[in-house]
């Protein structure tokens, strides 16, 4: 099946072009950015070496829906989304750090956890905590935002204002919003039967200095949801939770011996494996979002993006 992994437009105006691990983020006149969401795979901050059909289309959707959803308590950066794979929003400069929201003992807090730490940036986890269960409080956990190919590394609140990386007054207002779109956000995955577990976001600058969120929110790249049936009895039989997020990918990876670490090879993925990771998704999507996915046209992605944005951008 077509799967968009890289692009190589020129549209008007262009300025530059950055690469990350999923994303593709052209600069328009230094005013606006043209977000393509590609269908590469990343987990432990490796980028997979083939893409999973359906999947950009389905992050963009994800991310705009909820970028609608959550605009009255959390301005954000998007203007429209002009094709199923592309945002376009405000130049913004991003935070080096992403916001990261745990609600549960879950994924890489569980791992630390399970090696004996008690504090994941600079927060103290209580003793007797068993994985998937729910933290008191939701804890925030930054991590650095690294490069792509780099590894995204935990960080704490102080380490991140004795540093510099952003000020005391920036971050009391990430830390706000961070709550309150976690708050929104649990809040919608409970009407559609679900728990938002935990989740990661980024902030960016406009040229007027108003904070607003970027990047992608709620999806399950950066997400992880459970069933909220049955989840209460699974804790109590120690069972795994049933669960909507990236979370299969990374545990079959784990299975065939890769975590991202040195010298380890990334497992082959066959066309079945690939259709079956495409599958998920579609599932995450209609699970998350209560809708049915509707499949793009994906005979020639790139001519359908490029005939998108450039009619958007003549209307600019």
């Amino acid at each position: 099946m077509n799967t968009i992994t890289t692009t190589h437009f020129q549209f008007p105006s262009q300025k530059s072009v950055y690469r990350g691990k999923v994303r593709e983020v052209y600069n328009i006149n230094d005013e606006l950015l043209v977000m393509i969401a590609t269908d590469r795979l990343s987990a432990f901050d490796v980028v997979m070496p083939k893409g999973i059909p359906y999947k950009g289309q389905i992050l963009n959707q994800i991310a705009t829906k909820f970028m609608h959803l959550t605009q009255d308590i959390v301005p954000n950066w998007l203007i429209e989304t002009p094709d199923p794979n592309v945002a376009v929003g405000h130049l913004c400069e991003p935070f080096k750090v992403e916001m990261v929201i745990r609600g549960y003992l879950s994924g890489h807090a569980a791992r630390e956890y399970a090696l004996g730490k008690r504090t994941i940036c600079g927060v103290t986890m209580s003793e007797g905590l068993e994985e998937n269960d729910k933290f008191p409080m939701p804890i925030i956990t930054p991590t650095t935002k690294a490069d792509n190919g780099s590894h995204d590394e935990d960080i704490s609140r102080e380490a991140i204002l004795a540093k510099g990386i952003v000020s005391e007054e920036d971050y009391l207002v990430l830390e706000k919003y961070t709550r309150a779109l976690y708050q929104r956000g649990t809040e919608i995955a409970a009407s559609r039967g679900l728990i938002l577990v935990d989740t990661k976001y980024e902030f960016g600058k406009t040229k007027d200095g108003v904070i607003v969120l970027i990047d992608e929110i709620h999806t399950p790249d950066s997400s992880r949801y459970f069933y909220a049936d049955g989840y209460q009895d699974r804790q109590d039989k120690g069972e795994e939770q049933k669960q909507l997020s990236k979370e299969f990918v990374r545990r079959w990876l784990i299975e065939n011996g890769f975590q991202g670490k040195d010298r380890q090879q990334i497992p082959n993925m066959t066309d079945e494996y690939i259709e079956s990771v495409s599958e998920r998704y579609i599932e995450l999507y209609e699970n998350i979002l209560g809708e049915k996915f509707i499949k793009a046209d994906i005979s020639n992605i790139n001519e359908r993006i490029l005939k998108n944005v450039l009619n958007f951008l003549s209307k600019r």
